[in-house]
């Protein structure tokens, strides 16, 4: 049996938030169109040049919106589930407040959302916490706060600890087939050890 609500699926299907565990934060979901993105940004107080990352199943999951080169599933695979976000190029320019050309694409590794993301497709996957203030690590408190009715709410307690690391990937514009991968921002993954596997990569 699904643990997936009609309502939840309801509430996204009809331009809603909802919140969700991850194996970090709670986290805030709606499709990504832009409806939706009104609803996320208004609920969260977002400036909208503040974009939002993508949650997904696996990286074929987000070959919807996303170009994957091997890179991408080869650094996947060599470090834990959900640890890294990858910024990947848009194969049509999106929503400015999903990144535009370029999208952070989160693979989720907590079961619910997982199951989520599988029943709905891809969702935003930004923090349910106001930035600034001491996390909630409660799905249910994150969300009440936010004004979320808990019919809009999966609950579930989060680990909390270190966000995921960030790497942006992107083509070298003088070779068609090599990628660099930058360090956006060092998370449960160390930079050192991003660095150490791109130098054996290959």
């Amino acid at each position: 049996m699904s643990i997936i609500s009609n309502e939840i699926i309801e509430t996204l299907h009809s331009g809603g938030v909802i919140a969700y565990p991850t194996t970090t934060l709670p986290a805030l979901g709606c499709l990504p169109n832009s409806e939706s993105l009104d609803s996320l940004f208004e609920l969260k107080h977002r400036p909208s040049s503040q974009p939002v990352s993508l949650g997904v199943a696996s990286l074929k999951q987000a070959e919807e919106f996303v170009f994957v080169p091997e890179i991408a599933n080869q650094i996947l695979q060599s470090f834990p589930a959900g640890s890294l976000t990858l910024i990947l190029d848009a194969k049509t320019k999106l929503d400015l407040r999903l990144g535009g050309e370029r999208v952070a694409v989160r693979v989720l590794a907590n079961e619910i959302a997982l199951e989520l993301v599988k029943a709905i497709g891809p969702i935003t996957a930004t923090s349910a916490n106001p930035s600034g203030v001491e996390p909630h690590y409660s799905v249910a408190l994150a969300g009440k706060e936010l004004g979320l009715d808990s019919k809009c709410i999966i609950e579930g307690n989060c680990p909390g600890g270190v966000p995921s690391t960030i790497l942006s990937i992107s083509k070298i514009v003088t070779d068609t087939v090599d990628y660099t991968v930058t360090i956006m921002r060092e998370g449960v993954v160390p930079a050192t050890d991003v660095n150490t596997w791109m130098m054996n990569y290959h």
